[in-house]
């Protein structure tokens, strides 16, 4: 934690016990609260917020932009011949300068030009530092004395705090929403690029894909073949096997733990369920490759059957047991909160406990249940290292789960892996595959949501 931070942490804290302070001496004293028209907390936390958040607008501006005209500042300083160096040369020699300065090793040979250029960097450091401190004592000073002379009994103070509070919560969710539109909006442009330079038609309804091209035209493969069906199908075909894994088991499970379990039982199946959430992703995918897929194999030659030793079906096996705790625990959740004047109904109305389950708590849980579902869908589709371990980089357009495939997300990886040109085709590919994706899973939610909204209509 910077000195900064920390700086303003304590005149925050300070803020509030001189406004809880002042507030109850404005009334004569702790007996004569009454006459405030907030609690005392509420003149506390309306001081602390006039000097906590100017004092963080500060910090981070200052963070934004320090880096930037420091860097400038290096660069004046240099000598002549170095200030002309190509960009690519002068970052690295900037990138010396600060190694050098916060004592760390440097690339290249110091020399005396460098040793003064990071002598000079720590001097301006601890100047912008010492300005950043007086910057934010002298702003807090000044709004936080004017804060605190307009604390009086008549002030209302609660409202005033909850307004701030408000308005912090609005500018989050506008952050949130801007952040995602800025996401959109960057995979849309790098795809249109890729469109003016590979047909949109082919890339959507193609056949092959291969992104190698070759660095002069009249080298073998220099246009690639961008067809994205081979993607979608492996996509498609581990989700679906994923799936059928995950939802029978999850949901089964979530029925059981929270209809028929003892509660005993339950404390201690749930847990030890979702541990399987937290292993990470490349445990099962060695688990995939060194375990499972050769006992498929196996098993498949026993049964007169070819298959491959990175298959569709080895990844979405192990990928609907990764899956599980998403749809289990939350279906448990779902259905643990419906009503139990709902289930004590139907056993009135002469119904056993299945149909009870069946015809009356699965309905009222359904939207919950579905929410858990496209969560698991989501984690499935967007899956990566167990795809790559036990599936392979194989673009095949195939239905047979006992073959070889890959995904989408794993050739978005493959594109952005090594030293590329950003302007390429092959590079700019994976936005499209990127764009595309979103547009499924965007349709899927909006599909979801359309169906739940209907059968909950129907079943109210």
């Amino acid at each position: 934690m910077s000195v900064a931070v920390l700086l303003v942490i304590l005149l925050g804290l300070s803020a509030f016990y001189l406004g809880h302070a002042r507030a109850v001496r404005t009334v004569g004293g702790a007996h004569s609260i009454r006459r405030l028209h907030s609690l005392p907390a509420y003149y506390g936390w309306y001081l602390a917020l006039w000097v906590i958040l100017p004092a963080g607008a500060v910090l981070l501006l200052w963070g934004l932009f320090q880096e930037t005209a420091l860097t400038a500042w290096i660069t004046a300083s240099l000598p002549a011949q170095q200030q002309a160096l190509p960009a690519a040369e002068l970052g690295l020699l900037i990138n010396d300068i600060r190694n050098l300065a916060a004592g760390n090793i440097t690339a290249g040979q110091v020399t005396p030009e460098i040793q003064a250029a990071a002598a000079q960097l720590q001097q301006w450091q601890q100047t912008a530092t010492l300005a950043r401190i007086a910057v934010i004592l002298a702003l807090t000073s000044l709004i936080g004395s004017l804060a605190w002379r307009a604390i009086q009994p008549e002030m209302r103070a609660r409202n005033r705090v909850e307004w701030i509070v408000q308005a912090l919560l609005i500018l989050s969710s506008s952050i949130a929403v801007l952040t995602t539109v800025g996401i959109v909006l960057s995979v849309l442009f790098e795809s249109i690029r890729f469109f003016h330079k590979i047909p949109i038609t082919d890339f959507l309804f193609g056949l092959d894909w291969s992104p190698q091209t070759a660095l002069r035209s009249d080298q073998v493969g220099a246009s690639g073949a961008f067809g994205a069906i081979p993607l979608l199908a492996g996509t498609l075909l581990i989700s679906g096997v994923a799936m059928l894994v995950a939802v029978p088991i999850g949901l089964m499970s979530a029925i059981y733990l929270s209809e028929y379990a003892h509660p005993r039982l339950r404390q201690v199946a749930k847990p030890v369920l979702e541990v399987l959430a937290g292993v990470p992703t490349v445990v099962y995918g060695f688990f995939a490759a060194l375990t499972l897929a050769p006992l498929l194999r196996g098993l498949g030659e026993s049964l007169g059957l070819e298959v491959a030793s990175e298959s569709a079906l080895a990844a979405g096996l192990v990928m609907g047991v990764m899956i599980i705790p998403f749809i289990s625990s939350l279906s448990d959740d779902v259905i643990s909160a419906v009503p139990q004047a709902l289930r004590d109904a139907s056993f009135g109305l002469g119904a056993t406990r299945s149909e009870t389950i069946r015809q009356v708590v699965l309905p009222a849980a359904l939207p919950g249940i579905m929410g858990g579902v496209l969560l698991a869908v989501s984690r499935a589709i967007g899956e990566t290292m167990i795809v790559v371990m036990a599936a392979g980089l194989s673009a095949k357009l195939t239905a047979n789960p006992l073959e070889a495939v890959t995904t989408v997300t794993v050739q978005i990886v493959t594109l952005l892996v090594g030293d590329q040109e950003f302007d390429s085709a092959k590079t700019l590919a994976a936005f499209a595959l990127g764009l595309l994706l979103f547009v499924i899973t965007l349709a899927l939610n909006i599909v979801a949501l359309k169906i739940v909204r209907r059968y909950r209509e129907h079943y109210e």
